[in-house]
């Protein structure tokens, strides 16, 4: 009996002792360590997370959607709640788009309490992939951004980065504007993860629909005619832009070789580039415009001023002579800018004077940015006045030895064609709906200088004139043609066999819609020459705008 009574004893205070030590550990857990379990359970329970804005859509001139964004989800595991990890793979493979392995071996991963399966995964495959209910799976809403028209000017829209934020072209440059303002969602789960309360606590404010000046039929036509010259001349590269002479905007800026903006990182680095912009060169021959231009606003001399010009002309220890040997000739400055004269063109830089050259080179926009809306802008190279040797009007009047972006080209002969006004081009038409003000403009010659300069680049096209050989029947067409040595840069001399071919001309030549400049990069294939290459595609493009806009013939 005394034994029994001793076991129950010895039972009761060992239950005595359980209960204590769960009282104190009730007492621990409850009082001493309340807060910060009460903490943690909220953090595994209760989720805060961010909703992206919808990223405004980019649409040509028209209304055709050149960006656009849609709901997706970031998908992503913790592999140890994940129970049986090779169904998961199997079941959640064919809606990632990626292979059973590869999900499996990212599952399996050791000692990992967090993994991305997937960024952007489509909205319809995230809904199926919710819906499969595998615990350890979460979803964070996210946005897809993309390119309905694949190449269509692709370098000028740019591109956005995991985050949705944008990084080059036009969703870099009005990225605010485009992102918007995300909102919140507040997520309650259970002990197993499941979403048993979700409320958005934050609605979230999209982002403004951009109009950009570009008309994607147009875009379509330069990007096909930059492709001919790159499967013919098989160039390092090539950019052509069409503006509206008169207000500055721009109606196609293309780049060769085309990259996908859907995959980006599928094309060489340089591809993205947007070279109308972004692309230094020595201008060559088109720069003579300039020269001409500043001798005639400076009152040097007239379209009908005659030189006598020998075959070639020599500063001090270097002689200089044209690319087809001619021999001593008397021609006006109009001759001399329609037949592209190095020799009169220098002569006409000397007697207007290195001074007042280099005053007009800079007045005219050359050696600063335009202040275009596009980001990676370069401001080209302006030689300063003090450093001028004594061979340097031998070449800077012919466009060698300054370097220039192509948007600054059009921008100067923007301002022949508009009567002597320098516009900015610019590619963004409306933000929100809203027309966008103006870009600056500046008066940069009498308009008596650029009706003369007209006149006389229409007889580039004439018989006799470096372009003669492109016409489009029922019109009038102006321009410059232009062919430039590049700088070895291994030597620092100009090359032999590496050149810059271009072309910049407007249409109708007596009253100008359409402005059109082509720059090809290093041509390799059968000719290097402006007039062989650009121009050319100067007349396919030029035809096909005019009737597309319906400028009627003259």
């Amino acid at each position: 009996m005394v034994l029994v009574e001793r076991r129950i004893g010895l039972l009761f205070a060992f239950f005595l002792c359980l209960l204590l030590l769960a009282g104190m550990r009730s007492l621990q857990l409850g009082t001493l360590k309340g807060g910060m379990l009460k903490s943690a359970a909220a953090s595994q329970q209760v989720q805060t997370v961010d909703v992206p804005a919808h990223r405004g859509t980019i649409t040509d001139r028209k209304g055709v959607e050149l960006a656009v964004s849609q709901a997706a989800a970031d998908v992503s595991a913790t592999p140890y709640l994940v129970k049986d990890k090779l169904t998961a793979a199997k079941r959640l493979a064919p809606l990632l788009g990626d292979t059973e392995a590869d999900v499996l071996k990212k599952l399996s991963v050791p000692k990992s309490g967090f993994v991305y399966l997937g960024h952007r995964v489509p909205g319809d495959q995230a809904v199926k992939i919710a819906k499969l209910h595998i615990e350890g799976i979460d979803l964070k809403p996210t946005q897809r951004r993309t390119y309905p028209r694949d190449y269509l000017a692709s370098q000028v829209l740019g591109s956005v980065n995991l985050a949705g934020v944008g990084y080059s072209g036009v969703e870099e440059e009005l990225n605010t504007k485009l992102g918007g303002t995300d909102g919140q969602r507040r997520t309650v789960r259970d002990g197993v993860g499941t979403d048993i309360k979700v409320q958005n606590t934050t609605l979230a404010q999209p982002g403004d629909k951009v109009e950009l000046s570009l008309d994607a039929a147009i875009q379509d036509k330069v990007e096909d005619v930059l492709k001919g010259i790159g499967k013919t001349y098989r160039p390092a590269g090539a950019t052509a832009m069409v503006t509206d002479p008169q207000t500055g905007e721009v109606l196609a800026m293309a780049n060769w070789p085309r990259v996908n903006a859907n995959a980006p990182t599928a094309a060489p680095g340089y591809a993205n580039q947007n070279r109308a912009v972004g692309y230094t060169y020595e201008p060559g021959s088109t720069f003579k415009a300039v020269t001409v231009a500043a001798a005639l606003e400076d009152g040097t001399v007239t379209p009908d001023t005659a030189f006598d010009l020998a075959p070639q002309i020599t500063l001090y220890d270097r002689t200089i002579s044209n690319a087809e040997p001619r021999p001593a000739m008397r021609m006006t400055v109009s001759q001399i800018l329609a037949r592209s004269d190095n020799v009169g063109a220098i002569t006409i830089g000397l007697k207007l004077g290195k001074a007042r050259f280099d005053h007009y080179v800079r007045k005219f926009g050359f050696g600063a940015k335009t202040g275009t809306d596009l980001p990676g802008e370069e401001r080209g190279i302006v030689l300063p006045l003090s450093k001028y040797s004594g061979t340097s009007m031998g070449n800077l009047p012919i466009g060698q030895g300054e370097s220039v972006t192509p948007v600054q080209i059009a921008q100067f002969y923007g301002a022949i064609a508009n009567g002597g006004i320098l516009k900015t081009p610019h590619v963004v038409r409306r933000v929100d709906g809203k027309l966008v003000t103006e870009m600056k403009s500046r008066r940069i010659m009498k308009a008596s200088t650029a009706a003369a300069l007209r006149q006389m680049l229409e007889g580039v096209f004439k018989e006799g004139g470096t372009a003669h050989a492109v016409q489009i029947k029922g019109y009038t067409l102006a321009g410059k043609t232009g062919t430039a040595n590049k700088v070895d840069t291994k030597t620092g001399t100009y090359s032999d066999t590496n050149y810059i071919a271009s072309f910049v001309g407007f249409a109708p030549a007596n009253n100008p819609k359409l402005l059109i400049s082509v720059m090809v990069d290093q041509p390799a294939g059968g000719s290097i020459f402006g007039a062989e290459v650009a121009a050319p595609a100067f007349g396919k493009i030029a035809s096909f705008a005019l009737q597309y806009e319906k400028i009627p013939p003259q």
